[in-house]
């Protein structure tokens, strides 16, 4: 197709994609009809024509149908080469310089998560996370479901290409918003795009709207780019890809595009911490090489950060799981980078020291890369008065330590509660406890001020009810919620309660073999001896170890009769007696077709006695996958150790003999 019909028919394509979407969302959730079904058919079968046309279909088309499926973890992949970061500069000069009279892309450096994306005979076909520039996670499956993602493209060689996975400012408000605990809403669009794109649940992801836009393209045979780095930016548009904005420039045209772009980055939905100058010939960039650092190719332009007056109205001290008990400054709000800012980390005592801080006085804040709120400069300097002399979550004693050069103040009670903030973030996750509304922050909270001190005291916060409501975030409303699913937690089983108390090496799937084994009789749990727990296949002796070590530890009885004391313990479940898969190991990877998930397969192998693993070794006894002759790594994996590879088919084959 020539490019300009390709375009139109493209456009058309996303138009159709939107109407269809709202009509069956009308039809199907809302009850109400907004067109007949004659029209329905008549537009799905314009749009299944242009997909044969195009060779193309995009992100969100009615004509597919992507499948939800969770997970256990995100396997890990070496990337073919490395991701190297970018030299970058403050000083617009300096680009210039940079810039020259080369050709020249300038584009926004958007502020999310790069991803690499392979396309194999025109399908998406793995999506990996840049992680730290040479390994990064695999998240296929919740690339899939990206906004703008297409389905399938007309070019049917391998291809490579980079993007960044952003959320926009709207869409990070409007999940903001629903989330009434302030202390768990999200910092920032890009850690909300991190966690989103690398959930276990691509259901979740999907609901987050993350958007991909491509940055640059890795590899695509057999086309003939003209050695030009913006031809294959307009290619990759016409494979059905939305790329980052960009403009042309050299050193004489530099300034007018740097003006559009400052003029527009206060009204873009997207965030933006920069711009990206990359030479348009390709050959002249890839011969220049690299520093041990940067590629030679490409320069990064930070903004200028934008500066603040405010008042110094208090210094909370916020103690931490490592005792460092860090300073926080709490100004008079201000307008940064179109947000209301209110606090900034101050990090140590040293830095107190070297700003002079002191209640009262007058500050200039900013935000570092026009995210991260800081102090910038003390204006008056009335010095530092008051540093704590007992902690704020345990009130034991506190003291000032020089650590590479630096001061800062420590909790010296090993038992203090704020040491453990880990501990009880576990106990309250899904998987354990499972208490909505306890997030990370608000537990530091409720812990800096002495509401919690044990697991048990958790299911007691109520009587802090006034105080709470009072507290930023929370309100009747909020604490309402919160009780309601402390008291939902109380009914739960015995395997949780394990997993949820943090013995080191203790993950839920040993929770629950350590439970069936034992007859789920808490007291003779507790009470196991490391030869008791090693007779388990799978539970070796440094597992054994560490679980009788954390309940022999002193006052460790009196804390879990504690939180037992608020406890229901569910019935225990009843063992199906066919225990064929007894000492047999599995590992299942790819879609399932018969099963709603991944872990309705797990739960019919481990009602049989199975156990099922996230990666392929040598105790491995059964691979199972759907693409039984796919080059993923675990199937490689699975063939080197001669480990059959059954599809699900073959499983359920397996689950109907007797």
């Amino acid at each position: 197709m020539e490019k300009e019909k390709k375009q139109k028919a493209i456009s058309r394509m996303k138009e159709l994609s939107e109407i269809l979407q709202k009509a069956s969302k009308a039809y199907y959730q809302e009850d109400r009809e907004i067109m007949s079904n004659l029209e329905y058919d008549r537009l799905y079968d314009e749009l299944v024509c242009l997909e044969d046309e195009t060779q193309m279909v995009l992100a969100g088309s009615p004509t597919v149908s992507v499948g939800y499926e969770a997970v256990d973890e995100l396997p890990k992949e070496t990337h073919e080469s490395p991701m190297l970061s970018l030299d970058k500069t403050k000083d617009r000069e300096v680009l210039r310089g940079f810039v020259g009279n080369h050709k020249t892309l300038l584009s926004w450096k958007m502020d999310g998560l790069t991803i690499v994306l392979t396309y194999r005979d025109g399908k998406l076909q793995k999506a990996v996370t840049r992680g730290n520039g040479v390994i990064g996670e695999v998240v296929t499956n919740n690339a899939r479901v990206f906004d703008n993602i297409p389905h399938k493209i007309p070019y049917r060689g391998e291809l490579i290409l980079r993007g960044e996975a952003i959320i926009t400012y709207s869409e990070f408000e409007k999940i903001n918003c629903m989330i009434e605990d302030v202390d768990a809403r999200y910092k920032n669009p890009r850690n909300l795009c991190s966690g989103s794109v690398r959930q276990l649940n691509n259901e979740i992801t999907a609901k987050r709207h993350v958007r991909f836009y491509a940055f640059a393209l890795v590899k695509a045979d057999d086309v003939d780019f003209q050695n030009s780095r913006q031809c294959q930016m307009e290619w990759l548009k016409e494979q059905g890809f939305e790329i980052v904005e960009y403009r042309v420039v050299n050193a004489d045209t530099l300034d007018e595009a740097m003006e559009y772009f400052a003029e527009n980055i206060q009204q873009n939905d997207f965030p933006s911490d920069g711009l990206v100058a990359l030479y348009d010939d390709i050959a002249y960039g890839d011969s220049l090489g690299r520093t041990a650092k940067f590629p030679r190719n490409a320069f990064a332009f930070k903004w200028a950060d934008e500066m603040a007056e405010t008042t110094l109205e208090e210094i909370e001290w916020s103690p931490s799981r490592t005792g460092l008990i860090n300073p926080v400054a709490i100004f008079t709000p201000v307008e940064l980078e179109g947000s209301t800012v209110s606090r900034a980390s101050v990090h140590n005592v040293s830095i107190m020291r070297k700003l002079e801080l002191g209640i009262g006085d007058t500050i200039r804040v900013y935000k570092a890369n026009m995210i991260i709120p800081q102090i910038g400069e003390n204006l008056t300097r009335s010095g530092v008065k008051e540093i704590p002399t007992i902690c704020p979550a345990c009130q034991g004693p506190t003291s000032i330590e020089m650590v590479n050069d630096v001061e800062s103040l420590y909790c010296r009670n090993p038992e203090c509660p704020a040491k453990a903030i880990k501990g009880f973030t576990l106990f309250v996750s899904r998987d354990a406890m499972n208490i909505d509304g306890l997030s990370e922050a608000t537990l530091e909270k409720f812990i800096g001020k002495g509401f919690i001190h044990e697991f048990g005291d958790i299911f007691e916060i109520g009587k802090y009810k006034d105080e709470i409501v009072q507290m930023e975030g929370f309100g009747e409303k909020s604490f309402r919620n919160l009780m309601e699913s402390i008291e939902k937690a109380k009914n739960t089983e015995l395997p949780r309660v394990i997993y949820a108390l943090g013995i080191p090496n203790i993950g839920l799937a040993n929770a629950k073999v350590i439970c069936r084994e034992f007859g789920y009789d808490i007291e003779k749990i507790r009470n196991l001896t490391e030869e008791e727990l090693a007779e388990i296949d799978g539970i070796g002796p440094v597992i054994a170890r560490s679980f009788v070590e954390y309940f022999a530890k002193a006052g460790r009885k009196e804390v879990i009769d504690h939180l037992l004391s608020h406890l229901q313990l569910k019935a225990v479940p009843q063992v199906n007696e066919n225990q064929k898969f007894t000492g047999i190991n599995f590992v299942i990877t790819g879609n399932v077709n018969h099963f709603a998930n991944r872990n309705e397969v797990k739960t019919e192998i481990e009602k049989r006695g199975g156990k099922v693993t996230g990666s392929v070794t040598s105790k491995t006894n059964y691979l199972i996958n759907n693409d039984v002759a796919s080059g993923s790594s675990k199937n490689k994996k699975a063939k080197e150790l001669g480990i059959p590879i059954i599809s699900e088919e073959d499983f359920i084959r397996m689950l109907e003999e007797q």
